[in-house]
């Protein structure tokens, strides 16, 4: 090869390769612009802050006084809007019963998916199943299978569980 053609095959490299950078610069800067990332990034967010409250708020641990105001308090912490009212107002109640009953449950999301996500009004809407392995005070210990419909609510700390509905299996005739 005589040195003229190696300056030239060096300067075609050279230009293929600033074409492929380019293309990989302009295909980056639409990715990053594109409203379908945008919005799968809000839908795994969600789904991922609803499957962690889910659990949350199907587990509990009813050893002594101080664990079940702190699971309470987890609670309150992984819900918002009319759910958060209502486990507001039960508080004390609900702590005398959990204390009394001594039962430990610990809530395991093992299927979830948002079946509906609005990203303007920042509502979402989820279906889970979930193991729910309890420990009574006294007996032997099992695992229940649970399935909820939960509406989601964007809030400052991320999402959170604004409504929580318990779906029957339909196995009964």
């Amino acid at each position: 090869m005589t040195p003229r053609t190696r300056r030239r095959a060096g300067w075609a490299v050279l230009l293929v390769a600033a074409l492929v950078c380019g293309l990989g610069a302009w295909s980056y800067g639409q990715a990053r612009g594109d409203r379908s990332l945008s919005y799968a990034k809000a839908r795994d967010t969600a789904l991922a802050d609803g499957r962690r409250h889910l659990a949350t708020l199907n587990s509990l641990d009813g050893e002594n006084a101080k664990r079940v105001d702190d699971g309470l308090r987890a609670w309150l912490d992984s819900s918002t809007g009319p759910l958060h009212d209502q486990l507001e107002r039960t508080r004390k109640a609900d702590a005398k019963s959990l204390t009394t009953a001594g039962d430990t449950a610990r809530g395991k999301v093992t299927s979830a998916a948002l079946t509906a996500l609005d990203e303007r009004t920042g509502t979402a809407e989820l279906i889970a199943t979930v193991d729910v392995a309890v420990t009574p005070r006294t007996g032997a210990p099992g695992t229940q299978r649970k399935r909820f419909g939960a509406t989601l609510a964007r809030t400052a700390d991320g999402w959170k569980v604004k409504a929580l509905t318990a779906i029957g299996t339909g196995g009964g005739r």
